[in-house]
Parts: structure tokens; C-alpha cells; sequence
């Protein structure tokens, strides 16, 4: 059935190339037309499942309680000077008017409301005015003598692309405001942050993707040269790459971080098959004509990669039990790419061999780079006078050769020493921790993160710690009396905690300190607290909102101050009807750093299984299960990396496992197809192991080079948790190879040896059972 079916594609390419080559033109039309259709998403949906019941809380939070603010940092050298304070207030006037502004507050206000509504006429009125002010207010409004903050309060509900809008208008306000001499303005808040996110992935994806196919380049041009249109497989994954991005576009996938981090990957490992077509290519048409080439190309290699290909999707198929979105977004991504790549190079690279005339180049060297069935059973060699020449004090392929046969007659310690180190790094993982903080993710050096980490510095956390209240009962008067009871006592049995804010705090504000007695005092309270307010706490009378603010705590101590709030509402038991769970970013990034934890371990037992499976269900044969005991040495060796070189895992790097065990599924396969059929041809597994590595250690090595510069790219990212991946996928990789090339013969000694003594007691039962 594949046979036939590859025939076919073969056969229609003979026949009709440039029909062929209209189909990839086609598609590559319509990718570049999806490619406008790609959009940028940054916001919570990345983190969590909008359709799970927490994504459900959060969007009801959002909805109903969330209204970012833009905090413009003003920085002169006396805030509270006249001019200052008159500039100041001119920009209020100006952000006013703007649409989606709900409001705005600075000291200038303050000033306004105790003066009469104008502006204090002197300074000594000023400092007067501001001396007579709580501290808290101070500290809020003027915290230092070089700076003062003005909040500008969005309208709730607005979307990202609104919030955009309403920042660059704020922007355009302060850039053309007429500021006095040495007054500097900058722009913070989640919607700065937010914005200034965007455009750096944005510009990352363009660094990493750019970065890949330089570096894609300059591999070809290195390693690949001994083959005419050396470049060809860099324009067949760029063609790929565009194809996939616009399915991306077309399918409504959006960017995010994850996506753009899985670019550089599908890139490296899309030119690992356009170099194994390429290379067979040229190797075939050594041998006959261009007609054969094609047809060789196409049903050999064509089997043979794509079951390395498929092996390798299901790593990534794996990523889709996670929780966390933007990583299901990257196991969608990378297996859109990786096939896509296959077939562009499947279909493209002997299709422009035939329609290029293609004509090899003077052989110049003895090495084959091909894999596959039958890939290098005719090594074309160097011209004998070559031969002559002294000879070279190093060949890696020799190394390999004589490296391998040493380790296939002495298997067990090799596999004991790397089992051992692979158990160490299983011990370890659990505890490397495990980053979800979103502010660590971006870099140190965006003005946003720069801007929000000096009011941190200035003014303390502006942390704080959400929970939703939800019932037909909000309002009440008992349900009431709770949220003051629990505020009261979370406060006094945790010291993370600093302040609490709810609309019972507003109750007892507006009526003398204390909470009224009957419900019908408390409706009149309600009445009193003015709207804006009222609902900034509840919405209706089916849900509120209970602020705690915080120290500045590590995410992994948030995860357990949640969980010992969760089991005091569960001892101070709600009023019946109601309920109260955390919300916001103080439920969304512990709910990530679980999410993380709990799914990392199940990606990758689950890749395991899944390629074990699929090599059982494929081969059928005892060496099928071979390549998964390397790719288990693989995956605890990263873990030992990880906690050498500090690596935290994150929304990216908890992918490592499953993606590891993907990328090593491929070079380890193809070792065990080689060597399967040299052991059918020779029947010593010595020897198999010899010729395998022989004919394609050096095609698995350079294949691994492409890939690995292509992995690379990531290093370039400037967002942390881009660029710490690109480590661990460069330590993968390496690891991946070491694992083919020298791990998978000791594995084959002893599962041929396994199969030799299975043969013989067959046998030998059957003799018996003869006589």
C-alpha cells in the first residue's frame, strides 16, 4: 500500500513535473495569502483553556472586575513645582477626552479637590495641602521627591486591540504636550507591558526565523557542497515554512510565545529531510538516469523519512495533554511544519532535479549523506589519485566505524554508565523548578518591565491576591458579615498579606466603622457608595470581588499561600449559595506553575508510549523497541544539563521531553532501519552494526548539524524563556546524536545477541520436538 502509493507520486512526477511543480506554486500562494491572516496573542487565553471552568472564572473576572490602568511615571526634579503641576494637569484634561478613559488620578486632583478645584496658588499651600494627606495617599501619588505617578483608568472590558488604540493616543497626547524643561514621561502598566510584549515577539519571530535560514545557509554552504544547487534544500523549507504559516493563518491559529519558539524547530528539522531527499538524489542519478533518480528518490527514501517524520509527530502529539494552551499550540504548530516540510521536500526537491537537468557535481569525496533503504550501497569513491595523497591524520567516519564495532563487543558497561547518568537526571528533575511568572519571561530590558519594576522598587508589590465571590446572595447581609470576618482573619494569619479591599470595606467606611444591623441598613449603605466604586467590587448581586495585596512573593510561595486561603474558606465555611475561589493573575499563573508541573511528567511518558506504539505497529519486530531505550537515556541526560546549567522549566522548556523524544525517534530509526538490513544481508550483528554506522553515521551527524544550527536561531531570541529553550533544544540535539551513534549499536549488539538465542532455543525445540 505505501509502496504503491509513493510509486505513484513518482511516476506522476516522470510524467508531468511542471504539474507538480504548479501544485507547490499553488500552495505556496495560498500560504502566503494565509501568512496575512496570522495574528499576535499575548493575553490570559495563552495560559489557560477559555472553555475549561477556570478559563470560564477568568473570563468572568475579566469581564466584570478587570480594569487595567496606564501609569505615566513623571520624572522632574521638583514633581510638585507650579509648572510641573500645571503641566500635569493640562495632560488630564487632554486624556479625558479620549474615548475608553474612565478616568484619571495624580496629585494634581488631590490638590484640585482640597483647594476649591484649582490648583494651589503657591507652594506653601502645596506642601500644606500634601502634609495633611494619609501617608498611604502620599506614598501612592508622590512616592518620592524626583517623581510622581498618574493613573489613567481604562473603561472595563476593552480588548487588546482597543487597548492599544487608547495607549498610542495617550502616547500621542504626552509626545505632543508641551513639557517644561527636564521632564521625562514614561509609560507603564498591564497595558504597556501587554503592547510591548506584542511587538517584541513580533519582532523575535522575524530575529528567529530570519536567524534560522542565515544559519540554514551557511550549513549548506559548508556541509552540503559537494552537491550541485547546495542551497536548494534551504528554498524547499523556506517554501515549507510559508505553506505552514499560512495554514496557521487560514486554521485561526494565532501566534504566541510557544509558536514562535517552535519556528526555528520545524525549520531545523524540515532541512534534515530536504538534505536526506537531496543527498539521495544526487547519489541516485550517479547511477542512471534522471528518470531512475527520481523514482529511487521518491519510493525509498520517501518510506523511510516519512516514518522518521511520523515517529517524530508523535512527541509533539503528545503536548496535547497538556493544560496549558499555548503548549498544545506548539505540538499543533511544530506537526503542521514538520509535514509540511516532508512533502514540499518529498515532492519539490525531484521535481526541480527534473526540471533543472539536474547534473552532479565531480565526485570529491567517499562519504554518502543519504538515508534510507539501499541509500549507500554504491559509495561513489575519490578519483584514485587522490589516493596517493598522504593521508588525512583524522576521518570522522573511520572514528564513528571503529567507535561503534567497540562498543557493539562490549555493550553493557556503555549501557550502564549512560543508564546511570539518564536514572540521576530522572531523580533530579522533580526538582528544578518550575517558572511561570510571566514577568521573568520578557526581557530585563523592556522599557514596560524596566517602568513597572521601579514603582515596584518605589512603592512596594502592587501585587494582589483576587478571590471571586459568586451566589444569589452577594449582597446580603450575613454574606456580608463573612467577607469582613474572612478579610479580618486572613490578614491576621498571614503576613504575605498587607491589605485587604472589598464592598464590605466600603460598608463600614460609609456607615461610621461599623457593618448595619438589618438588611434593609445595608441596601441604604449600598446606595451611598458611589457607582463607580460599587461596581468595581460587585457586579449585581450574584458576584464580588475581595482584594488582598502582597509582599512581592516567588510564584512557587503564591501557589502556597493559595492553598492555605482555599483550606480557610473551607473552615470559616461561606454562607450557603455562595462561593469563593481565586481569581485573576494570582489564580492564572499558580494554576500555570501546576499545570506545568503536573504535565511536563505526562508529555513525555505519554511521547514514550506513543513512539513505542507506533515502532510496534510499523516494524513488527523485536528491534522495534530498540530505539526507545535511547531516547530514555536522552531525556534523563537533558534533566542533568538543565540542573547544571540553572534552567528552569517554563511554558517552552517543559516541552523539552516530549519534543526530545520526537527529534531522537528520527536519527535512532534510521540507524535501526540500517542496520535491520544489513543484518538480513550479513546475519552477524557485528557486522551490521559496522556497515550502519559505516554508511550513515556521517548522514546522521550532518543531518544533526542542520538541525542543530537550525535550533540554534532560538539562541538569538531576546525574550529568556525563547532563548534558555534554544539551550536545552541545542543540548537535545547533541544528545540525540550521541544516542544514535553511539548508544543504539550497544543496544543492537544485545538485541541481536537477544535474537540469536531466541532463534537457537527455537531451534532447538523444534529438534526436540522432532525427535
Amino acid at each position: 500500500m505505501i509502496n504503491e502509493f509513493f510509486e505513484g507520486i513518482a511516476n506522476t512526477i516522470i510524467k508531468r513535473p511542471k504539474l507538480m511543480a504548479g501544485l507547490v506554486l499553488a500552495f505556496l500562494c495560498i500560504g502566503l495569502y494565509g501568512v496575512t491572516m496570522l495574528s499576535m496573542q499575548t493575553g490570559w487565553e495563552t495560559y489557560i483553556d477559555k472553555d475549561s471552568p477556570g478559563g470560564a472564572l477568568q473570563a468572568k473576572y475579566e469581564d466584570n472586575f478587570k480594569s487595567d490602568a496606564i501609569i505615566l511615571i513623571v520624572e522632574a526634579g521638583d514633581p510638585l513645582s507650579p509648572e510641573v503641576l500645571a503641566y500635569i494637569d493640562n495632560l488630564e484634561q487632554d486624556f479625558r477626552q479620549q474615548q475608553n478613559i474612565k478616568s484619571t488620578l495624580s496629585i494634581v486632583d488631590v490638590l484640585k479637590s482640597a483647594n476649591g478645584g484649582t490648583l494651589p496658588s503657591s507652594r506653601a499651600d502645596t506642601d500644606r495641602i500634601i502634609s495633611s494627606l494619609p501617608e498611604s495617599t502620599r506614598s501612592q501619588l508622590v512616592p518620592s521627591n524626583v517623581l510622581t505617578l498618574v493613573q489613567i483608568q481604562l473603561a472595563p472590558r476593552l480588548s487588546e486591540n482597543v487597548q492599544k488604540s487608547v495607549l498610542d493616543n495617550v502616547a500621542s497626547i504626552i509626545d505632543n504636550s508641551n513639557a517644561p524643561p527636564g521632564i521625562i514621561v514614561e509609560t507603564s502598566g498591564t497595558p504597556a507591558f501587554t503592547q510591548q510584549m506584542e511587538e517584541g515577539l513580533t519582532s523575535n519571530m522575524g530575529i528567529l526565523i530570519g536567524g534560522a535560514m542565515v544559519l540554514m545557509i551557511i550549513t549548506m554552504g559548508i556541509l552540503f557542497s559537494y552537491v550541485r544547487y547546495r542551497l536548494m534544500p534551504v528554498v524547499l523549507v523556506g517554501i515549507g515554512l510559508v505553506i505552514s504559516l499560512g495554514m496557521m493563518g487560514i486554521a485561526g491559529i494565532s501566534l504566541n510565545m510557544a509558536v514562535i519558539g517552535a519556528f526555528p524547530v520545524l525549520i531545523g528539522l524540515g532541512i534534515d529531510y530536504a538534505i536526506q531527499f537531496h543527498a539521495r538524489f544526487d547519489e541516485e542519478i550517479r547511477k542512471g538516469s534522471i528518470e531512475d533518480a527520481v523514482f529511487m528518490t521518491v519510493t525509498r527514501t520517501g518510506p523511510a523519512v516519512m516514518y522518521a517524520m511520523l515517529a517524530t509527530c508523535m512527541g509533539f502529539l503528545a503536548m496535547f495533554v497538556s493544560e496549558v494552551p499555548m503548549i498544545r499550540s506548539f505540538g499543533l504548530v511544530a506537526i503542521i511544519g514538520i509535514f509540511t516540510c516532508y512533502w514540499v521536500s518529498c515532492i519539490g526537491m525531484p521535481t526541480l532535479g527534473l526540471l533543472l537537468k539536474y547534473q552532479p557535481k565531480q565526485q570529491e569525496t567517499d562519504q554518502c549523506y543519504a538515508v534510507g533503504t539501499d541509500a549507500c550501497d554504491t559509495i561513489i569513491k575519490k578519483p584514485e589519485k587522490s589516493r596517493n595523497t598522504k593521508k588525512s591524520s583524522f576521518s570522522y567516519g573511520k572514528f564513528l566505524t571503529d567507535t561503534s564495532v567497540k562498543i557493539a563487543k562490549n555493550p553493557v558497561p556503555v549501557l550502564l554508565l549512560a543508564g546511570i547518568i539518564a536514572l540521576v537526571g530522572f531523580q533530579i528533575d522533580p526538582t528544578i523548578p518550575v517558572q511561570s511568572d510571566e514577568n521573568a519571561m520578557v526581557p530585563s530590558g523592556m522599557s514596560a518591565k524596566i517602568n513597572i519594576d521601579k514603582i515596584t522598587r518605589i512603592m512596594g508589590s502592587t501585587d494582589t491576591a483576587d478571590f471571586l465571590i459568586q451566589g444569589s446572595r452577594v449582597t446580603d447581609l450575613d454574606t456580608m458579615i463573612w467577607m469582613k470576618k474572612f478579610q479580618e482573619y486572613e490578614l491576621s494569619h498571614h503576613t504575605q498579606l498587607t491589605a485587604s479591599t472589598s464592598i464590605a470595606t466600603y460598608v463600614l467606611q460609609y456607615n461610621g466603622g461599623v457593618m448595619p444591623e438589618t438588611q434593609a441598613g445595608l441596601d441604604a449603605v449600598l446606595e451611598k457608595i458611589p457607582d463607580d466604586t460599587r461596581k468595581s467590587y460587585i457586579s449585581g448581586s450574584m458576584s464580588g470581588i475581595i482584594k488582598f495585596n502582597t509582599i512581592k512573593l516567588p510564584m512557587g510561595q503564591k501557589s502556597t499561600l493559595k492553598e492555605q486561603m482555599n483550606r480557610d474558606i473551607t473552615f470559616l465555611e461561606p454562607p450557603i449559595g455562595i462561593t469563593v475561589t481565586p481569581a485573576g493573575n494570582f489564580e492564572l499563573f499558580t494554576m500555570l506553575l501546576r499545570s506545568l508541573s503536573d504535565s511536563k511528567e505526562t508529555m513525555t511518558y505519554l511521547g514514550f508510549l506513543f513512539v513505542f506504539i507506533f515502532l510496534i505497529l510499523v516494524y513488527r519486530h523485536l528491534h522495534a523497541v530498540s530505539p526507545i531505550i535511547p531516547i530514555i537515556f536522552v531525556v534523563g541526560w537533558n534533566a542533568v544539563m538543565m540542573y547544571i546549567l540553572g534552567i528552569d522549566y517554563t511554558p517552552l522548556t517543559a516541552t523539552l521531553g516530549s519534543m526530545t523524544i520526537g527529534v531522537a525517534a528520527e536519527y535512532t530509526i534510521l540507524v535501526m532501519e540500517r542496520y535491520a538490513e544489513e543484518e538480513e544481508r550479513t546475519h552477524d550483528p557485528i557486522a551490521a552494526i559496522q556497515e550502519s554506522v559505516q554508511k550513515i553515521g556521517t548522514a546522521i551527524t550532518v543531518s544533526g548539524l542542520a538541525t542543530f544550527f537550525g535550533f540554534s536561531a532560538l539562541c538569538l531570541a531576546t525574550f529568556p524563556v525563547i532563548a534558555n529553550f534554544g539551550t536545552t533544544t541545542l543540548i537535545a540535539v547533541a544528545f540525540s546524536l550521541i544516542g544514535a551513534i553511539f548508544i543504539m549499536p550497544a543496544v543492537l549488539s544485545l538485541m541481536g545477541g537477544l535474537s540469536e538465542w531466541l532463534e537457537r532455543r527455537k531451534a532447538q525445540g523444534a529438534h526436540e520436538g522432532g525427535e
